[in-house]
């Protein structure tokens, strides 16, 4: 291969990876439609996530399965390729979050018992800026603690959901199916404790204690963000302070002047 060869390769590449930030990380009108239709795909896998517990028996389910992994490996090189430090990046939660995800997708029969993390995916789409960006733009960013409070509940229900399945289904307790399991997590998390399904062994009682003790954190974080009267987040130049009053003409904290903008919704 003469230098023409490999400059015009390179060349290339340079391209293609230029192209990939503008399209990930650029507020154009093209790239948020890209951004948009990521957005709708992610979610259309995320109801993958969740059913594929109750689908796994069928034929086409483990072609969906790969054909899922597919696109999430090209959209993980396509992200990869549009960061500008790859090393950075790797260290990211969401990023190692998919990566685990990956492997139960690719090796769906080695990685089952790591096959309820999928959910997790929900949990990453959420810090996206593709999702608030527009909110934002609409007045609505002052609900974004509560979405992602009432998101973040969610997720670990399903996970707990299907760690208690995959550990526990066929076992001594009750649990035969993957309803049985949501219903045991959904019962022990509001402390309501029917007793009717129940978790085998001292293994069974510990998960039990922290499911009720994470649930119980999860519940009051939610009925804080959503009681807790609304603030707007903008950090006070002299102190720091990130949570103030809509209207707040001085720091609470420190005094010193803020200009919080008010984008015309107040």
């Amino acid at each position: 291969m003469d230098h023409t060869d490999r400059t015009a390769k390179r060349s290339g590449f340079t391209r293609l990876r230029s192209t990939l930030r503008v399209l990930y990380h650029s507020q154009s009108p093209g790239a948020l439609r890209f951004q948009y239709l990521v957005l709708v795909v992610d979610l259309a896998i995320i109801g993958f996530f969740i059913a594929s517990p109750l689908i796994r028996d069928e034929q086409a389910f483990l072609w969906l399965d790969y054909s899922i992994a597919g696109l999430l490996g090209v959209d993980f090189i396509a992200r990869a390729l549009a960061t500008n430090n790859l090393t950075r990046w790797l260290r990211q939660l969401p990023v190692i979050i998919d990566i685990c995800i990956l492997l139960t997708l690719l090796l769906p029969t080695w990685f089952f018992n790591l096959g309820f993390l999928r959910i997790m995916r929900l949990w990453t789409l959420t810090r996206s800026a593709v999702i608030w960006r527009p909110l934002r733009r609409r007045g609505l960013g002052q609900y974004q603690e509560t979405v992602q409070a009432v998101i973040n509940l969610l997720v670990f229900l399903f996970v707990v959901t299907g760690f208690v399945y995959t550990v526990f289904a066929g076992r001594e307790g009750g649990i035969a199916g993957y309803v049985d399991a949501l219903y045991f997590t959904v019962t022990t998390i509001t402390t309501t404790g029917f007793g009717d399904i129940t978790l085998p062994g001292t293994t069974g009682k510990l998960v039990s204690i922290v499911i009720m003790f994470v649930g119980i954190s999860l519940f009051v974080r939610l009925a804080q963000a959503i009681f807790r009267p609304n603030k707007v987040h903008f950090p006070c130049p002299q102190c720091g302070l990130q949570r103030h009053d809509p209207d707040a003409v001085h720091c609470k904290a420190c005094g010193h002047i803020l200009n919080i903008p008010d984008n015309g919704h107040f």
